[in-house]
C-alpha cells in the first residue's frame, strides 16, 4: 500500500479510481485498510475544494416531506396548528429553534441545514416583498 496526499485534481481522480477498484475489498485486509484511508483523504479534499452548501430550509422540508410521504398535517406536532404550518411553508413566518429541533428529529434533516437563513414573504399594499429570516 502506497498512499500519498491528494493535492490536485489529478491526484483526486486517481484516488477516486483506486477507491472504486477497492470498493468490494474484504474486511480486515490491507485492501480494506487502503480503501478506508483513501476515503478519508477523498472526503477531506472534497470538503476543502467542493464545499457543500445547505439547501434552503423550507425547500429541504418540502422535499423531505415528499420523500417520506408526509403531508402538512404530519408537521403539526413539530410546528403547531395547521395555520402555523401554512405560515412556515409559505414563508410568512420563520422557523423557531424548538420547531427546528422537532423537525430535525421527525424528518431526519440536520439542524444545521434548518437554521440556514432564508427569505420570508411580506406584503405591503398588494406588492410582495422578501425579507431575510433571522
Amino acid at each position: 500500500m502506497f498512499i500519498t496526499p491528494i493535492r490536485n485534481e489529478t491526484d483526486y481522480r486517481f484516488a477516486l479510481s483506486r477507491a472504486k477498484e477497492l470498493w468490494k475489498a474484504a474486511e480486515k485486509t490491507p485492501e480494506s485498510d487502503e480503501l478506508e484511508i483513501l476515503l478519508d483523504l477523498i472526503e477531506a479534499y472534497e470538503r476543502r475544494n467542493y464545499p457543500m452548501e445547505f439547501p434552503d430550509p423550507i425547500n429541504a422540508i418540502i422535499d423531505r416531506m415528499e420523500e417520506l410521504g408526509i403531508g402538512r398535517k404530519g408537521l403539526e406536532p413539530c410546528i403547531g396548528s395547521r395555520a402555523r404550518v401554512s405560515e412556515i411553508l409559505n414563508r410568512r413566518r420563520a422557523l423557531t429553534l424548538p420547531m427546528i429541533r422537532r423537525l430535525s428529529e421527525l424528518l431526519g434533516l440536520s439542524a444545521e441545514a434548518l437554521i440556514q437563513p432564508y427569505a420570508l414573504v411580506t406584503e405591503t399594499k398588494g406588492a410582495v416583498k422578501y425579507k431575510r429570516a433571522s
